[in-house]
C-alpha cells in the first residue's frame, strides 16, 4: 500500500473511533452534523464550521451567544485567524448520549474540550460537556444550536 493510501486508511480508522457507539441508523446520521463542525474547527476553517450551521443556527461562545450563520462565519474567521483567540487550536468532542426527538430532530451529547498547540488530551479543569441540537434539511444534517458548559474535573 502507498504510503498516501495508508495515511487515508489510517485517517478513515480514526474519524470511525469519533462515532463512538453510535455507528448506526438514526443516531449516527443525526451525529454527522457535530463530526462535520468538529473537523471544519480542527481545520480552523470558519467557512466550512459555519455552514455546518442552519441559516438561523447559533453557537454560544464563552458568554456570547452568536446568532445566524454569517455571524458564526464573522466570529470564526476572526478567532481562527493567525493571531486569533482559537488559532490553531483543535477540539474534543467524544458522544455519550443521542436523543431522537422526533424524526429530524436530535440532540447529541458529548465530552471534551478545546485542544492547544500539541496537547492530545483535554485538561481536566477545561472538559466540557457539548450540547449540540441538529436538525435535518433536506438529506443533511445541520446544527441548529451548540453550547458548552464546563464540567468540574
Amino acid at each position: 500500500m502507498s504510503q498516501k493510501a495508508s495515511s487515508l486508511v489510517a485517517g478513515a480508522k480514526q474519524w470511525a473511533t469519533y462515532y463512538g457507539k453510535f455507528t448506526q441508523g438514526a443516531e449516527s446520521a443525526a451525529l454527522a452534523a457535530p463530526l462535520r463542525a468538529r473537523a471544519a474547527w480542527d481545520a480552523n476553517d470558519a467557512d466550512a464550521f459555519a455552514d455546518v450551521f442552519t441559516e438561523n443556527g447559533s453557537i454560544l461562545v464563552d458568554d456570547e451567544q452568536i446568532n445566524g450563520r454569517e455571524a458564526i462565519r464573522a466570529f470564526f474567521t476572526e478567532a481562527f485567524a493567525a493571531g486569533g483567540v482559537l488559532a490553531g487550536t483543535r477540539i474534543i468532542s467524544d458522544p455519550i448520549e443521542i436523543k431522537l426527538v422526533e424524526p429530524g430532530v436530535a440532540v447529541v451529547i458529548t465530552d471534551g474540550g478545546v485542544l492547544h498547540g500539541a496537547e492530545t488530551t483535554v485538561p481536566a479543569q477545561q472538559t466540557v460537556r457539548g450540547t449540540w441540537v441538529t436538525v435535518r434539511e433536506g438529506e443533511e444534517w445541520r446544527l441548529v444550536s451548540q453550547q458548552t458548559s464546563p464540567v468540574q474535573g
